[in-house]
């Protein structure tokens, strides 16, 4: 299965992997046939300016999905149902700058790994760890290429895996 970028860890663990594993149990398969991947929004960057920038685009994306009606019970699951209302409303009315000012720090570190590049490799695996049998990182187009290489080669030296 493949999950979509906006669905936080807490998510997966009260919701989405409980459902796989009914429906696997109910069908006979084991857990360790199935796999899980899922995109994950990523803010890095070598300095406070290049976070500063991230953050800004992360939360107008942020921000769109969630003024989608489908997404509506992640955000009610944190107890953000007044943000996915008001966010609809304003993507009815064509305020799309206006909705990235609504998704605040919470928020934004709900559905986003904000770290500086030294420390990125850690904080997906903290994200994922336990919930994302595959990881599809996405990292801004802004950090050099040789930077993502070791960044992945650091998280395949720890494999970020499911429990059982």
């Amino acid at each position: 299965m493949v999950a979509h970028a906006l669905t936080p860890k807490r998510y997966f663990e009260e919701v989405t992997t409980p459902a796989l594993l009914r429906g696997m149990q109910r069908s006979g398969r084991p857990r360790s046939e199935f796999q899980l991947s899922a995109p994950i929004f990523v803010i890095t960057g070598d300095d406070e300016a290049e976070l500063t920038a991230g953050a800004m685009r992360t939360r107008k994306q942020i921000a769109f999905y969630g003024s989608t009606p489908a997404y509506r019970k992640v955000l009610e699951l944190h107890g953000w149902g007044d943000l996915h209302a008001e966010l609809h409303r304003l993507s009815l009315a064509g305020e799309w700058d206006v909705m990235g000012s609504l998704i605040d720090d919470e928020v934004l570190e709900a559905f986003a790994v904000l770290a500086p590049l030294d420390e990125v490799a850690d904080k997906i695996r903290d994200r994922c760890d336990g919930v994302i049998d595959r990881v599809l990182v996405g990292f801004p187009s802004s950090v050099a290429e040789d930077t993502v290489i070791a960044a992945l080669d650091e998280l395949r030296g720890q494999p970020v895996r499911s429990r059982p």
